[in-house]
């Protein structure tokens, strides 16, 4: 059994009072996470910055002095096949070291990565590269397979360079990664960045709309990464190995494969795993590795929690997070007794670091996004844009005015109208709603789009979510508005079985009892559909706003 993540007196973060009321924003007008961070930790030749473990089970290990070097070599190759500073660069790959040599080597260079999920699609790839005008191209055989389909519709990408093994042949009309930068000059040379210059662009993964670009400058995602996100939330120090199962196109891979570990000195775990998430494998994995932080989306966590817990004894496991959407209260409590651990939950977007979190010296409310984050004025306002007071529900936002935070975006690049929504007066409208109790715990309802109306009440799907997968028969589960001529709009469940468990009209019915026996009886679905998949976004979240369409469709 792992020891309690709760012993006073041993994190980062004494006093969550304090820390709220001592925090300042601090960076240097030309700090460069790849030369100024990483280069600090490098300068211990030894000191160890990634363990990672090959699709065959073979590992690796690799120096902050490594990637301090490599990202020089890649810096130097890039910028001889004509990549400048501000230009911009895809960066299509899966868990492999080659991601992260080369993010650090565009840093360096001043070029802008946009890091891209191994899941797009031809279109997808030739998308963003139309709008964000992007130079050259980074992926591996399977990547530029995608590529070559589209490839007439981006105009703009001058150069595509194939990351495979050392030594693998080179797909026609590439560069090959590996001899390009192994071969380029380690030296380095005097190009500094500003705080202000834009690092990274997210494509955000929205439920409506096509992808919009979101700018990151190099102050913004690192420092705040770095200090709230990795410090704060994450807990780390430099003798930490923290494991994320993110995938390294999601804009969670920043927050814990990347900026907050590395900017921390801690090293991150790295499993190149490429098929569907093995719940029983992960919890193998926890016990055989010394990983002491572990992050995992809700979804993983679920499935986690449907095995033997108590049979797995994670001996060097310290602290465990969540996040991507909100955390059921009913797998805190399932991962508790089984590992001793408390999962706490954390709150951000594509756009931010963490905004909100449950963080290790503060009691742990289940299903609470926890309270605001260190360096940010978070709140729940209406739409006057007046803070509203305990228990109202209201859009969150975060106070830009008088002094804009770090670790917030810059831009929607190239979208007036996107930012026009976004900020108004003194806030950043994050699109999602919440309230706040009396003890300012944050409690999240539902994306502003999401919020069901159903004879007058008003019903947030995420409280409806978790009490249908309390019932052991469900494995997950999504619920939107459906339309009803009587109440205008009625709660509709979506159902995926737990292993062992048949759909039956009499199933249906027993939780649809369960839910109206833990939450209010008007928010039980009055419709159950079982479903054996969910239509997500490319980064996991459940895209809603596709099953709405289709109810609506189907209702006509």
């Amino acid at each position: 059994m792992a020891n309690s993540d709760s012993e006073p007196g041993q994190h980062n973060m004494t006093n969550y009072q304090q820390a709220r009321r001592d925090f300042t924003w601090q960076v240097a007008e030309d700090y460069n996470f790849a030369i100024d961070t990483i280069g600090h930790w490098a300068e211990d030749p030894e000191k160890l910055a990634m363990l990672w473990v090959g699709q065959d089970g073979a590992e690796e290990r690799y120096s902050f002095a490594h990637f301090d070097e490599q990202s020089s070599r890649a810096a130097h190759a890039f910028e001889k096949l004509g990549v400048r500073k501000g230009d911009r660069v895809l960066l299509m790959l899966p868990r492999v070291v080659e991601w992260w040599e080369t993010m650090l080597g565009l840093m360096k260079l001043g070029a802008v990565g946009i890091p891209c999920t191994t899941l797009l699609t031809p279109k997808d790839i030739a998308y963003r590269a139309e709008v964000a005008e992007a130079v050259a191209f980074v992926s591996d055989a399977a990547g530029i397979e995608k590529f070559a389909q589209v490839r007439d519709a981006c105009p703009t990408v001058k150069v595509v360079v194939a990351v495979g093994e050392p030594g693998d042949a080179c797909p026609a009309d590439c560069v090959g990664y590996h001899p390009t930068v192994d071969v380029a000059a380690l030296t380095w040379y005097d190009h500094r960045t500003l705080a202000s210059d834009p690092c990274l662009i997210y494509f955000t993964s929205g439920t409506v709309g096509y992808p919009k670009m979101v700018v990151h400058t190099h102050a913004s995602y690192p420092v705040g990464h770095t200090v709230v996100t990795g410090r704060y939330w994450l807990d780390l120090t430099p003798d930490d190995l923290v494991w994320n199962l993110s995938e390294m196109g999601w804009a969670k891979a920043a927050w814990s494969n990347f900026f907050g570990p590395w900017g921390n000195g801690a090293a991150i775990f790295v499993q190149d795993a490429r098929g569907k998430f093995d719940g029983k494998a992960t919890l193998a994995t926890l016990v055989e590795y010394p990983i002491s932080v572990f992050c995992a989306p809700p979804t993983a966590y679920r499935v986690m929690v449907q095995e033997d817990l108590k049979a797995h004894r994670m001996r060097s496991l310290r602290h465990c997070v969540g996040a991507g959407e909100p955390l059921n209260p009913e797998v805190i409590d399932a991962w508790r007794a089984g590992t001793g651990l408390t999962i706490r939950d954390g709150y951000g977007q594509t756009e931010t670091v963490l905004l909100c979190g449950n963080f290790p010296t503060e009691e742990v409310r289940a299903g609470s996004m926890g309270k605001p984050a260190p360096g940010f004025d978070l709140a729940v306002i209406d739409n006057d844009g007046r803070e509203l007071g305990p228990n109202k529900e209201g859009d969150i936002a975060v106070r830009v005015q008088p002094e804009r935070p770090l670790g917030l975006f810059k831009e929607y690049w190239r979208n007036p109208e996107a930012m026009e929504r976004s900020f108004q007066g003194e806030w950043y409208l994050t699109g999602d709603r919440a309230y706040r109790d009396a003890d300012g715990y944050f409690w999240f309802v539902g994306r502003s789009d999401d919020v069901i109306i159903s004879a007058g009440y008003r019903i947030g799907p995420f409280e409806v979510e978790s009490a249908l997968v309390e019932h052991p028969a469900v494995m997950e589960a999504a619920v939107i508005a459906s339309p009803d001529p009587v109440r205008g709009e009625i709660v509709k469940a979506f159902v995926i079985l737990a292993p062992g468990y048949q759909a039956s009209e009499a199933l249906a019915t027993e939780i649809q009892d369960h839910v109206k026996t833990v939450t209010a009886p008007y928010k039980y679905p009055r419709e159950v559909e079982f479903v054996t998949e969910l239509p997500k976004t490319i980064s996991g979240k459940i895209r809603r706003v596709e099953l709405r369409e289709r109810e609506r469709q189907r209702k006509q």
